[in-house]
């Protein structure tokens, strides 16, 4: 029973504070005010199951408390097989492949286009990943190195013609050498002062862009920026956005290799130590300095490359398509896959760029509805999709033989 006053007290609260937007509707094609009211009792009654769900799901939480250990175990032993047998990962994986060979065939340019945003946006997690995810680095300026990589194709044409397949190595030097650039003022900051240099670092970057009209045009941004060519040949948009596709599959699966090649490596386990305990970790005789700027140096590398790329599916550059809300929704794709996991990373990026594009028919409601879903994800998995697995050693004693 007070749960279900409870529950009812908070559809009333919901209805109050949705009531201007979700009733209200002011037409002003003939000057009159529309009451919706059929939308306030489905807030009502929304709301009123959703707090029933979140007060049973919370106290299931709670009752499970003391059996969180086995399940921890169960949950270890289920990743562990999911990702280290092969006869389970050999048919995902090519299955995995096969659809993205066929993809384009299948759906259409539009169809395309979102899912090349969508890789993008993949490798970008992946890169952010390594300094926040691995080395436990807040990073809010990420999108400053996309910002590079993208400006660096787009001037380099303009100005001296390059191409795309000169651009694209150079976009991730200039990316890297950024990432070292911001990675040696801040090597002995952590926590909110970190975020709010690498904040300012992106203001910084954005500011640059805007206001020097001599070399970057300014708020115009670059036009006409030529996609990537194929031997030659010349391709239609429809078949250039194809050829682009294509790119950023190869790209993203590459970047993975080497994201878990280098997570397992000796430096991925520095970074990951580094995140733990940085004083122990230097008193164990890690290079602080030299383990930072590698994370900084490689997710800068990987931002700059996906922004030649991305200038070359746009074929525009401007300062506005590089702000704040382009590094949160990075650094939510990191946190909501789950930190230092390179799967979680890529089902968050997926779930985080194709879920609004395809809400799209529910306009008025889309972003309410994410928003919640993020809400949500956070409160009852706050680990993210998929929770890194750690690697657990143990010491059991050796048994004494007999007779000794």
């Amino acid at each position: 029973m007070e749960t279900i006053k409870k529950s009812f007290f908070v559809s009333l609260w919901f209805m109050l504070l949705t009531f201007p937007i979700m009733v209200i509707r002011v037409n002003t094609i003939e000057n009159v005010v529309e009451w919706r009211w059929a939308n306030l009792a489905w807030i009502g009654v929304g709301s009123f199951a959703l707090s029933l769900l979140w007060q049973y799901m919370i106290a299931r939480q709670g009752g499970e408390g003391s059996g969180e250990q086995e399940q921890e175990e169960d949950k270890l032993s289920f990743l562990q097989r999911l990702t280290e047998d092969r006869r389970l990962n050999r048919p995902v994986l090519g299955a995995l492949l096969v659809l993205a060979g066929v993809f384009p065939l299948l759906f259409s340019t539009y169809q395309t286009t979102i899912m090349i945003q969508a890789l993008i946006y993949v490798v970008l997690g992946l890169g952010l990943n390594i300094t926040v995810g691995l080395v436990g680095l807040l990073d809010l300026g990420y999108v400053a190195f996309f910002a590079v990589g993208a400006y660096t194709y787009a001037l380099l044409n303009a100005y001296f013609g390059i191409g795309f397949w000169m651009a694209l190595p150079m976009g991730a030097l200039l990316g890297a050498l950024c990432g070292m650039l911001l990675g040696f003022p801040v090597l002995r900051l952590r926590g909110d002062y970190l975020a709010i240099v690498t904040l300012g670092f992106a203001s910084i970057v954005r500011v640059i862009l805007q206001n020097w009209d001599q070399v970057t045009m300014g708020p115009s941004g670059v036009a006409n920026i030529p996609r990537p060519g194929l031997f030659g040949v010349h391709l239609n948009i429809y078949q250039a956005t194809d050829y682009i596709y294509y790119l950023v599959v190869i790209l993203m699966i590459i970047v993975v290799f080497i994201t878990a090649r280098l997570k397992d490596s000796r430096i991925g386990r520095a970074w990951v130590a580094l995140r733990e305990d940085e004083i122990a970790s230097v008193a164990m005789g890690i290079d602080m300095a030299t383990v930072k700027l590698t994370a900084y140096s490689l997710g800068g590398a990987l931002a700059g490359l996906v922004g030649v790329i991305s200038a070359a599916q746009t074929t525009f550059v401007n300062p506005d398509s590089f702000t704040f809300m382009e590094s949160a929704i990075i650094l939510s794709i990191v946190v909501l896959g789950g930190m230092g996991s390179i799967l979680g990373v890529i089902l968050a990026a997926f779930v985080l760029i194709l879920l609004p594009e395809y809400l799209r028919a529910f306009s008025e409601y889309r972003m309410l509805v994410f928003g919640a879903s993020l809400v949500l994800m956070m409160i009852f998995r706050p680990e993210g999709l998929i929770s890194n697995v750690r690697r657990k050693y143990e010491l059991h004693d050796v048994p004494e033989e007999a007779g000794s």
